[in-house]
């Protein structure tokens, strides 16, 4: 035990502040996503209020309370706009949670579900279900409906992660090899969809279109029921490997000084992403940003810290899918302008600008 000039000793002095310092950032992270929440849940309302038929927020809360006085608006509320209010939180909530984690495995602030051809993948499996009617397995769509291009979609967007990883792993699983199989893999299953949309019909090509530019069109309870606790449950998972995350940041020799099974931990997260990715594709189409910039941003306001920074992140992609969403139906009202061209429009700017003006390296 170290003592000053007097004789006394030092541990306790200094034991205390550094305490004191460390609960204080708890308490303030807690803070940041319990103010994220609060806000998600206000933008929600909003979001749910306004349209073609504006609802007055006491009205609103009367129809969410069960003493609606309109069923028509009651109707609108609960079978339109709540559904797909929560479709876009929980497609947001994903793409920004597998961004996040992309990004702590492979160690690179640009790894999202683009990098490694999830969205691609998925993207090609789903619209290879429209386009042909039946699912990878043969299953008639007409009586299985959006679940078996949901299961294309996941089929794919497997296949294109073993793709990617298959290839890294003939260079020693190399970080650099990694980003660059999953740039190829996505651009071949990007030339895939081209090709379907060039040989397909009238009507499947509409219908292709449309599903390409993302939205949130088809968003129905009935969908919600079943990918509600798949996306949550995963999440779950995601976040007892919070530590191991943490120490895979700080390099993979790191990790396994630590005990961290690192092949172990990067499948079962993968996975697990492809899987939260790939299945909300399958329902909205392809929509970009989001699992790029909301962690980013997640890291500027609440750190490094996986067992905060993951659902921070989560809170951060819902909000900006949400007010992204909201934008679409508003800006042009009546007519919707698919949400995906809403990210790209103000999510490219806004990533270039984070890239230009800060000069923190939050990602370190």
């Amino acid at each position: 035990m170290f003592n000053d000039s007097q004789g006394q000793p030092l541990s306790k002095p200094v034991q205390r502040p550094i305490q004191a310092i460390y609960h204080g950032s708890v308490k303030s992270k807690l803070l940041i996503l319990t103010s994220l929440f609060l806000l998600l849940v206000l933008l929600t309302l909003y979001a749910v209020s306004q349209g073609a038929v504006e609802v007055a927020l006491p009205e609103l809360l009367a129809i969410l309370s069960g003493r609606a006085s309109d069923e028509m608006t009651a109707y609108i509320v609960y079978e339109i706009r709540l559904p797909r209010m929560v479709m876009s939180i929980i497609t947001g909530v994903s793409l920004a949670c597998a961004g996040a984690i992309m990004q702590a495995i492979l160690r690179n602030p640009l790894a999202d579900p683009f990098t490694l051809g999830v969205s691609s993948g998925a993207a090609f499996g789903a619209a290879l279900a429209i386009v042909a009617g039946t699912s990878v397995f043969g299953i008639n769509l007409v009586s299985s409906g959006q679940w078996m291009i949901a299961l294309n979609a996941f089929v794919f967007g497997c296949l294109a992660v073993g793709a990617v990883y298959g290839i890294a792993k003939l260079k020693n699983s190399s970080t650099t090899v990694l980003l660059l199989a999953g740039v190829a893999i996505g651009q071949l299953f990007s030339a895939g969809v081209s090709g379907l949309k060039f040989f397909s019909n009238n009507e499947a090509l509409k219908d292709l279109v449309v599903w390409l530019m993302g939205g949130f069109w088809g968003a129905k309870w009935q969908v919600l029921h079943i990918l509600l606790p798949l996306v949550i449950i995963s999440l779950v998972l995601l976040l007892k490997y919070a530590w191991d995350l943490n120490s895979l940041c700080a390099g993979e020799d790191v990790a396994r000084t630590l005990g961290v099974n690192v092949k172990q931990v990067r499948w079962v997260c993968l996975l697990l992403v492809t899987l939260m990715a790939s299945v909300t594709i399958a329902f909205t189409g392809i929509i970009g940003f989001i699992g790029l910039v909301a962690p980013h941003i997640s890291r500027i306001i609440i750190g490094t810290d996986y067992r905060f920074l993951l659902p921070c992140s989560c809170l951060m992609g819902a909000l900006l899918l949400l007010l992204s969403d909201t934008a679409a139906r508003m800006v042009l009202s009546p007519i919707e302008i698919p949400v995906g061209i809403i990210t790209a429009l103000f999510g490219a700017p806004f990533f270039v600008y984070l890239l230009l003006k800060k000069r923190k390296d939050y990602w370190a």
